[in-house]
């Protein structure tokens, strides 16, 4: 997640993106997201596997920002709200 194009980055896991997505885009979860206001859903990988997604945000997080970013454009390279179409606002 985002909080705007070459903004501050947010990696995390979870088991049902659209609950999640929505709570940081309401601000409903305290923390990072909250304060830094990051709100858009820029990228996602799914798998049915929680240990390997455990293990990748893990490997993501360690990567530089360049990286992370090249990864965001390499898929969505203007940066759109990939969650736009679950929440009318």
């Amino acid at each position: 997640m985002a909080s705007k194009r070459n903004g501050t980055l947010y990696i995390g896991v979870t088991d049902n993106l659209i609950k999640r997505v929505y709570q940081h885009r309401n601000n409903l979860v305290d923390g990072f997201t909250k304060k830094h206001s990051v709100h858009i859903l820029v990228y996602s990988e799914n798998t049915n596997d929680i240990v390997s997604a455990l293990l990748r945000e893990k490997q993501l997080k360690k990567w530089k920002r360049e990286w992370k970013i090249n990864l965001i454009e390499k898929e969505n390279p203007r940066w759109q709200d990939l969650s736009a179409e679950y929440y009318q606002e």
